[in-house]
């Protein structure tokens, strides 16, 4: 416990000090004749910005079809998924061991849009993955005529998530 103290203790008194000498040796001294706001004087380099998982675009996605009946709405909507976040996803086996399952109550008008989600299950870690799931959602849709099917207009969909963040609907994992 001293020694951490004493580490610690150090570090605050000298190590911004002595952070800035160092920096400060390192750089080179800019002539005094230089003009200070000159393209050349200043480097410029662009770096695209990082695709944060879950927001790539895609092109517009084909109509959906009339589902006759839940269990084919809730694949169609797997599907649609899918289709919408061709990045984000992935397909085939399930890791033994995922980073969050989180469950979401999909209410639905009956054009087949979103009108309400619930999450029905919040995982334990990586919570950002219920607002992963939840804009998934709301940009595969919509998901087809549903007013010829019995009301509620709801479905639940499960999220398994690996470990890169991606996920696959638990209805495609049949």
């Amino acid at each position: 416990m001293f020694f951490t103290d004493w580490r610690a203790k150090l570090r605050r008194r000298f190590g911004i000090p002595v952070t800035g000498l160092v920096l400060g040796a390192c750089s080179s001294p800019i002539p005094p004749d230089a003009p200070l706001s000159s393209p050349a004087a200043v480097p410029t380099q662009v770096t695209p910005p990082r695709p944060v998982i879950g927001t790539e675009p895609v092109g517009k996605l084909p109509l959906p079809s009339t589902p006759r009946s839940w269990n084919e709405a809730r694949r169609q909507a797997a599907q649609r998924l899918v289709a919408a976040h061709p990045g984000s996803t992935y397909m085939g086996r399930v890791p033994d061991v995922l980073l969050a399952i989180p469950v979401l109550e999909v209410e639905l008008n009956a054009d087949g849009s979103v009108r309400r989600i619930e999450v029905l299950r919040y995982p334990r870690q990586a919570r950002d993955t219920v607002q992963i799931a939840t804009d998934a959602i709301r940009r595969a849709a919509p998901y087809g005529d549903v007013s010829r099917l019995p009301k509620p207009w709801k479905f639940t969909e499960t999220f398994l998530f690996d470990d890169a963040r991606r996920f696959k609907p638990r209805t495609l994992d049949d």
